[in-house]
């Protein structure tokens, strides 16, 4: 396995290779990699002839400059991990010089409302950030396909809106979400939850279950009203948002139609650790 920290490297390494029926299977990280991680690399290898994994953190989809000081950088121990799984996996983990040039400056996207929606409205400029950094990687490895994983849904969505307003020839893969076994959805901040946050945070995905069960018979304002509830009583977790929206348009929904599809997003505080879910109602 092969880590580069150059795209001139990699594009070198890549052109070499790609033939007429060479395909490349693309997983974007912010390294911190965990068994979600390695789901969307097996099924990379499993429908590709390789598998670039880029480990970078990008600076303009913070809008918390915290955050990202914190964020975990364990790439030694990444590589480690991805050599357990293939030896036909390229890493690209380059510096912020390597990606930005001259200046870390998240381009201006539309995605045609999606972006204003949930995380929008709580991370300013974030979609920006994410289109930026998408949008650059995909030029620089040009894969075939590219995963992504549904707990950030609404990141998939706009990704795939990128792609078709932007004519990026790449097929855009979402895969279920991979949870520990408590129910808590798999995410690079999990390792950071003290003791007592990590034993209470299942409690989201318990309460996204049973708002799938009540959205059978219950109104959507009825649904977000109880869940909104449970989290007021709740000593440790604090709800930031609850949203049950359109599947397509990311659009909270108002009045239930059979002929639509819908989500519910949620958003978590548990100590100064945010996490996010997401659940199919119907």
């Amino acid at each position: 396995m092969t880590v580069f920290n150059k795209k001139s490297k990699i594009q070198d390494h890549i052109s070499n290779k790609k033939g007429d029926n060479f395909t490349i299977g693309f997983v974007p990280t912010m390294g911190a990699l965990h068994d979600g991680h390695l789901s969307l690399v097996n099924k990379a290898l499993e429908e590709n002839d390789i598998c670039v994994v880029s480990i970078f953190v990008n600076p303009t989809q913070f809008d918390n400059p915290e955050d990202l000081k914190k964020y975990p950088r364990t790439l030694e121990k990444d590589v480690l991990l991805l050599k357990t799984v293939s030896p036909n996996i390229l890493v690209y983990a380059p510096a912020v010089e390597d990606i930005y040039e001259q200046k870390a400056v998240a381009e201006h996207f539309t995605f045609d409302g999606l972006e204003h929606e949930m995380e929008g409205k709580f991370r300013d400029g974030h979609f920006n950030g994410v289109g930026t950094i998408v949008k650059r990687l995909f030029e620089i490895v040009k894969p075939n396909k590219a995963y992504f994983g549904e707990k950030d849904f609404q990141q998939l969505a706009i990704i795939k809106k990128l792609v078709e307003k932007h004519n990026i020839p790449v097929i855009v893969e979402g895969c279920t979400i991979y949870r520990e076994k408590s129910g808590l959805a798999y995410s690079s901040r999990n390792e950071r939850l003290k003791p007592d946050y990590k034993a209470a945070a299942p409690f989201i995905f318990k309460i996204l279950n049973t708002a799938k069960e009540q959205f059978g018979t219950k109104s959507a304002k009825e649904v977000t009203e109880w869940v909104e509830k449970q989290f007021n009583n709740h000593d440790l977790l604090k709800l930031e948002y609850f949203v049950i929206a359109d599947s397509k348009t990311l659009k909270p929904v108002k009045r239930k139609s059979k002929s639509k599809t819908y989500r519910a997003f949620i958003a978590v505080y548990a100590d100064d650790i945010r996490l996010i879910d997401n659940i199919a109602l119907n």
